[in-house]
């Protein structure tokens, strides 16, 4: 047996004169004022089968408040069991029966059985009363963010060129492995060396210079990589195949990154972030550099 709403609140339900107090007795005229959603809620908690007599539950009006208050405070069940229990706000928002204080699992239990629609409908009523008082008119959607740990590092361009060359060596090393017989250097050490000068150059003097020797590395370990790709005979099987596709993956990025860097270090152009790469494996495809050395190291085993 389940009530719609709380047949008899406490006189002694105060809201405290705290921002949060404030917030909490607006949204509970609010809900006041739109009772009419309890039957949506209501339809949502009420199970088949079972029979309107024996034990009361948690009301469907003490039900929706709970579920508010858990999504306006982002709170855990857990959390919003303990507030609910020491809060007095939070207990004349809620609405609770004089003496219950629900545990984590009733509360789990019940605010998960509102139904997506039924949250639709409330939002949708939501935005109608702001709407009538020109408080939103619903136009402009606001988000907020958290920020996550990403296996990249920070976009400079100078760790963008440092990381092209090392692909670049990587797929050489696979093309040398594979047949090819084109003569080149491994860059690596120097591009390094150049990337940290620039992370700590003093000077912007210091710094371009070091932009210079880094890209002209960089060039010169494309030809390299040019050079190979004319050269390796598409004859080597699926290897080879899949070599050539990793190639024409990753050299448009090499390109896009030094051009992005001449253009924002040597051009001192600012580069419109839609056209800026923050990583070398962009879009990364399903054949990467990886499995190009796994499946050389497989032929080279047969």
């Amino acid at each position: 047996m389940r009530q719609e709403r709380t047949v008899q609140s406490s006189v002694f339900d105060l809201f405290a004169e705290h921002e949060i107090g404030r917030e909490l007795k607006a949204i509970s005229q609010w809900l006041d004022e739109h009772r009419d959603l309890l039957g949506l809620v209501t339809r949502d908690l009420r199970r088949r089968g079972v029979r309107e007599t024996g034990r009361a539950g948690l009301p469907t009006e003490a039900v929706l408040r709970c579920a508010l208050l858990k999504q306006h405070r982002q709170l855990s069940y857990q959390e919003l069991a303990f507030h609910l229990e020491d809060s007095a706000s939070f207990r004349a928002f809620a609405r609770l029966p004089w003496g219950w204080s629900p545990k984590k699992s009733v509360l789990h239990k019940t605010i998960c059985a509102i139904r997506a629609q039924t949250w639709e409908e409330i939002n949708r009523r939501l935005l109608t009363s702001a709407r009538r008082d020109r408080l939103e008119n619903g136009k402009v959607v606001r988000v907020d963010s958290t920020v996550t740990a990403a296996f990249i590092h920070t976009p400079s361009d100078n760790s963008l060129l440092w990381d092209a060359v090392r692909v670049m060596v990587r797929l050489l090393y696979a093309a040398d492995a594979l047949g090819s017989a084109t003569p080149w250097h491994d860059h690596c050490r120097a591009a390094k060396k150049r990337a940290r000068t620039i992370e700590y150059a003093r000077s912007r003097l210091q710094r371009v210079k070091s932009y210079r020797e880094l890209l002209r590395i960089t060039h010169k370990t494309l030809a390299y990589l040019d050079q190979a790709a004319a050269q390796l005979p598409l004859a080597t099987g699926p290897a080879g195949e899949l070599w050539q596709a990793t190639v024409c993956h990753y050299r448009p990025l090499i390109e896009q990154i030094i051009a992005q860097s001449e253009r924002r270090v040597l051009g001192g152009e600012a580069v419109p972030a839609g056209e800026k790469l923050v990583a070398s494996s962009s879009r990364m495809p399903t054949s990467s550099s990886r499995a190009v050395a796994m499946s050389i190291t497989a032929t080279s085993s047969i």
